[in-house]
């Protein structure tokens, strides 16, 4: 006589939850990469579209075209403003990641005077708002000069992210295990070859997050840019696109549009170049048990 197995309310309960769990998880994946690639198809179909629109639209019809692009280069400053932009985010990523980079280390590896006092004083400027430093950063650029122009604003830019990616490097570098470093000095390293030999090729994945963004945030950057840079040959790019949409009676969105795509250029090509880096879990097995 055959015999039916009854599983257990406990097992079916739990099988139902972890359905609905996955299919939560799923619909919000869904939800958010509608969210995120709703934008950038409009982006997308209005650079490519013929003539000009007034305003952004996800239309499929029409004819397409690259005469956007075209106009974009000659036509208006942008191969400037690229120039421009590249320029500063090259320099901001160099200095800031090496300052940082530093400065994480001897934060994590070292005790001074002032260590900790320090460290709650970047907290602490990382709580006043980019809005409410305008006015210094107005009043310093008139003391010294330094009103459009962009090693002003370059200078900015990096100091404005040394403070809380000093925090992130330091904790960074708190994972990595001191074992490494008395190892290393029983063998007769010294401070500069424990920290670039031993310690920063297992720091790789921060720094290049650090250096990711600070290469990023001079592209994305409108307020500090347009508040200190006036010369239309001194913008940067997201002041110069600002121009195509300014004019309510004469906005140029193919040509805003257009020149938003060609941003992600240099981004996407660093990411590539990087990514190789972004990886985890770089100390397992670094020491012995």
């Amino acid at each position: 006589m055959a015999t039916t197995t009854i599983k257990p309310k406990k097992y079916r309960s739990k099988k139902t939850s972890d359905l609905i769990n996955k299919i939560a998880t799923y619909t919000f994946m869904i939800i958010l990469s509608i969210i995120i690639l709703y934008p950038i198809a409009i982006t997308v179909l209005s650079a490519f579209k013929a003539g000009n629109t007034t305003a952004f639209a996800l239309d499929f019809g029409g004819q397409f075209t690259l005469a956007s692009f075209e106009r974009l280069f000659a036509e208006s400053d942008y191969l400037r403003w690229y120039g421009n932009t590249l320029l500063i985010a090259v320099i901001t990523m160099s200095f800031q990641v090496a300052v940082v980079t530093l400065a994480g280390y001897a934060y994590s590896r070292y005790r001074f005077t002032g260590r900790k006092n320090s460290l709650t004083f970047f907290l602490l400027i990382q709580m006043v708002p980019t809005m409410a430093a305008l006015t210094a950063f107005f009043v310093l650029a008139l003391l010294l000069k330094s009103l459009d122009q962009p090693w002003f604003l370059t200078v900015i830019y990096i100091g404005g992210g040394i403070p809380m990616n000093t925090w992130l490097m330091k904790g960074y570098f708190d994972t990595i295990p001191r074992d490494l470093d008395e190892s290393a000095r029983i063998d007769g390293a010294g401070h500069l070859r424990i920290f670039w030999q031993i310690v920063m090729p297992l720091a790789k994945p921060m720094i290049a997050v650090q250096a990711l963004w600070a290469f990023m945030g001079p592209f994305g950057d409108f307020m500090l840019a347009k508040f200190l840079l006036r010369s239309p040959e001194n913008m940067t790019l997201a002041v110069g696109l600002q121009t195509f949409i300014s004019n309510p009676r004469d906005q140029q969105v193919t040509l805003f549009a257009a020149g938003s795509i060609l941003i992600a250029l240099p981004i996407c090509i660093l990411f590539f170049l990087l990514q190789k880096n972004f990886v985890s879990g770089l100390t397992s097995g670094g020491t012995k048990g």
